[in-house]
């Protein structure tokens, strides 16, 4: 699924920020608003764990109504949830849900933060969470991003007060923050960050409470708010012609991953937040009040102001490059501001307004997607300016490499076009994301280059730098380099530049299964970055395992084309868990890099490289059945990890479901969350009931609880109540409790040790109530809590059966858990044990 969504028209400081995405055209009454933000110098800072957490609604009010910089730091990147719309899941899911909060906040009109913790998973205490983040790390991150981004107020998501009673990685988020108030401001705390930054004191720190923090709004209403500042975040901007809330809505709407579109609201909605630390305002509407926001609050700033705020009074709506003089002028004098933070800032929010008023058009972009280290590229640059004042291009410069283009006069809306030859230092980066760029723990990345510590994305490789003279004034402007091209179907279309190997190669499968002895030809497919190369291309390997050649040859004429080599690998004669690695000798060099593209059109296409290897599991597994039908939910790998050990499996179309055709099928199997995402199963259902009924199989994944609405009495032939419960410590003690039933002995014996080397977790949303036809197979906890049966149900229905699990099966057999496949075989074999019987006495 693939979706293209309008995106709103939001400040022109955030979108300049914006890399390989098509130019916006400002109106005059964004550059006004840009104005209006440009002369409030205030800084706000949201906090909480996970993309989909932050308010939109708060941050778009502070963003657009109060006119302040506003930052959203996300410690996690969401890597441990789930895709609605595409295959991504793990590193390249958190790459995914990245991009998408950078398209909220360009909706918004805020900024995004990260920190280097991992969202490794549901946890349900703070205690584990900050013992897996590594505390003193995460917790230096945020004291850095207060340190770099120096907010005035802070405003947490979720309350530090209350562990337990939320996700761990929300009270986390909240506890850091807390501490984090105080410590960014300790010179002693984190001393090395101080190379590149200076302490800073915010002065408040809030919690965006509401009344479902208190249990009702019942309760809410009678709480003592003697600490609550209260605002009406459903205000109405007229120069946007949106209210906040329709901003908010949009901005949300960008999590498509998450399944988040949602519809717009209007009209007034209340928001509140509790004081925490600093003092208490006069103005309880007002979390600004007594903070100086004005220019006023830097030294030589009220000159810069008194020009400033005049263009705002009296801004010319009609032709705004009237006040162009002004602007310069306050240019000028900016540049002499002793204080950087500011100088910097308020400098990129002008020189963006400058361009914005004169019309300016300045680009540099080429006509190939990538490029290799040390070649050379052809970049178009164009400079356009379109509005009478006097501009003069004086140079341009990509990074280092002076373009050596004239002093050329940009007389109105004549464009200035010029074709140069880049060179690509062999020195230079492959593109990727910087925090995959090495081997992370659990629960943190690795990020050897502190300076991009809290960076949403790794920065572009190359830049324009325009120097342009405005009525005798010079001043830089800088645009990344950009891959432009347009199709038929879609139009004008910019992405991102990127510099990747000559080559690289991956497996169609991350994890190879062998549920015997039996050879398997694995698949290598090199794809060429370059035109004409050839090489050769090896299996790295396990001691047990065995490769039929030691090298494979090959040859490709254009670059985007590829080539399939294969290898036979033979696996030991008993049960082992290894990896396989391809190593491509090309020039010299050798390459061990898969290339992973990411193409949606909500987002900038990303490109993602990491290290080539498939998992190879060899299985001792029985199986009964062949024939296994499965209906999607919302996205998993478990049909192709199936097909693995031997079934054949096919994707079932829910419309197309009828009493008949169930009846090939061996098994049939519901994926996650099939009946929270798809509307067709409310008239199916029947149907999957009478095929168990009637003889069959049928197994449903997880679903979350009370989300199928009210076309379902219920999702299973007897009473069944789906909760919140889960397991989320994945080495957690699994005992067998139903010892007798055919499903942990049938086809494979099944014992607690075929639950080690679980991911993640061990299941999540069990039932907790059930009806006598059911019996729980399993028994399992986390620390600390009641044993909970309900992970694993199975009950005879009619001939068949009906089996809910809320294992997370999803998770454990895309990256090949030998005792998870033994289990998911013994579910698609129940009952065909009587038959093999009856076979028998038969014969």
């Amino acid at each position: 699924m693939r979706y293209l969504l309008g995106l709103l028209a939001c400040s022109l400081f955030t979108l300049s920020t914006l890399n390989a995405q098509t130019p916006e055209i400002s109106s005059s009454t964004d550059i006004y608003h840009s104005i209006e933000k440009l002369n409030f110098l205030g800084t706000a800072l949201y906090i909480a764990a996970h993309p989909d957490d932050e308010n939109t609604r708060l941050i778009a009010y502070l963003a657009n109504n109060v006119k302040a910089r506003t930052g959203y730091l996300s410690l996690t990147r969401g890597d441990g949830g789930q895709n609605l719309i595409g295959p991504e899941l793990r590193e390249l899911l958190g790459v995914l849900r990245t991009q998408e909060l950078l398209a909220a906040r360009r909706v918004d009109g805020g900024e995004q933060f990260f920190s280097r913790a991992n969202d490794f998973g549901y946890s349900k205490q703070p205690d584990e969470t900050l013992e897996i983040w590594d505390k003193e790390a995460i917790l230096g991150d945020v004291v850095r991003t207060i340190r770099k981004f120096k907010p005035d107020v802070i405003i947490n998501r979720f309350d530090h007060r209350t562990p337990g009673t939320t996700h761990g990685h929300h009270t986390s988020s909240a506890m850091l923050s807390f501490e984090a108030f105080d410590l960014a401001n300790d010179a002693n705390a984190y001393p090395e960050q101080l190379s590149a930054t200076n302490t800073w004191q915010p002065k408040r720190l809030f919690f965006n409470t509401s009344w479902w923090f208190y249990g009702s709004q019942e309760k809410f209403k009678a709480a003592d708010k003697t600490n609550l500042l209260h605002m009406d975040v459903g205000t109405y901007y007229p120069i946007l012609g949106k209210s906040n809330n329709e901003i908010a809505s949009l901005a949300s709407s960008q999590h498509l991953c998450q399944g988040f579109g949602r519809l717009s609201s209007r009209g007034s909605e209340d928001e509140y937040i509790e004081l925490l630390k600093g003092d208490l305002t006069q103005d309880k509407s007002d979390l600004f009040d007594g903070i100086d926001t004005t220019w006023s609050r830097i030294d030589g700033g009220k000159a810069i102001g008194d020009i400033l705020y005049d263009v705002q009074e009296n801004f010319n709506f009609k032709n705004p490059s009237v006040h162009i003089p002004k602007l310069l002028e306050a240019y000028e004098l900016l540049q002499n501001v002793s204080d950087e933070h500011w100088k910097h800032l308020k400098t990129v929010e002008l020189t963006t307004i400058i361009s914005a008023i004169s019309g300016l058009h300045l680009e540099a972009f080429t006509k190939i997607s990538s490029t290799n280290p040390g070649q050379n590229v052809d970049v178009q640059i164009q400079a356009l300016n379109r509005s009478d004042i006097n501009i003069e291009l004086k140079s341009v410069f990509i990074n280092n490499q002076n373009t050596n283009i004239e002093l050329s006069t940009l007389n109105n809306n004549k464009l200035f076009e010029k074709k140069i030859n880049l060179n690509i230092p062999a020195s230079t980066d492959f593109t990727s994301p910087y925090w995959l760029m090495e081997k992370g723990t659990l629960g943190t990345y690795t990020v050897e280059n502190k300076a991009l510590i809290g960076k949403p994305e790794t920065p572009r490789a190359f830049n324009a730098t325009f120097n342009l003279n405005i009525n005798g004034i010079s001043i830089p402007f800088t645009k990344p380099l950009v891959y432009k091209y347009a199709k038929p179907d879609k139009g004008e279309i910019y992405q991102p530049f990127e510099v990747v190997p000559e080559a690289t190669a991956s497996f169609t499968d991350k994890v190879m299964i062998f549920a015997d002895a039996s050879p398997k030809r694995i698949p290598v497919t090199i794809k060429a970055h370059k035109d004409s190369i050839s090489g050769t291309v090896e299996l790295k390997y396990g001691t047990e395992w065995q490769v039929d050649k030691k090298s494979q040859p090959f040859s490709i004429n254009k670059k985007g084309d590829e080539q399939t080599v294969y290898f036979t690998l033979i696996p030991p004669a008993t049960e082992n868990e290894n990896s396989i690695s391809p190593i491509i000798k090309l020039n010299g060099k050798e390459i061990t890099k898969e290339l992973v593209t990411i193409a949606y059109d909500h987002v900038p296409t990303q490109t993602v490289l990491l290290p080539s290897e498939s998992k190879v599991v060899r299985l001792d597994i029985q199986k009964a059945g062949e024939n296994i039908g499965y209906i999607m939910g919302a996205g998993d790998a478990v049909p192709t990890s199936l097909e693995q050990i031997g079934y054949n499996v096919q994707l079932i179309d829910p419309t197309t479901i009828t009493k008949e055709s169930l009846k090939k099928y061996d098994a049939v199997v519901l994926g996650i969350r099939a009946y929270n995402v798809v509307d067709e199963l409310k008239f199916k259902q029947r149907f999957i009931l009478d095929y168990a009924k009637n003889g069959g199989t049928v197994i449903v994944q997880y679903n979350t609880a009370s989300r199928w609405g009210a076309q379902f009495e219920n999702i299973a032939p007897y009473d069944l109540e789906i909760s919140r419960d889960r397991v989320t410590n994945e080495n957690s003690d699994v005992k067998i409790i139903a010892k007798d039933n055919s499903l942990v002995h049938f086809p494979n014996e099944i014992n607690e040790s075929d639950f080690n080397g679980w991911v993640q977790e061990r299941g999540l949303y069990f039932p907790n109530k059930w009806s006598k036809e059911f019996t729980p197979i399993l028994e399992m906890h986390d620390e600390g809590e009641e044993a909970t049966k309900g992970s694993l149900l199975i009950a005879p229905y009619g001939k068949g059966n009906y089996i809910y699990t809320g294992l997370s099966f999803f998770r454990e057999l895309p990256v090949g858990v030998p005792g998870a496949y033994k289990l998911f075989s013994n579910m698609l074999s129940v009952g065909k044990d009587k038959v093999e019987t009856k076979a028998k006495i038969k014969g």
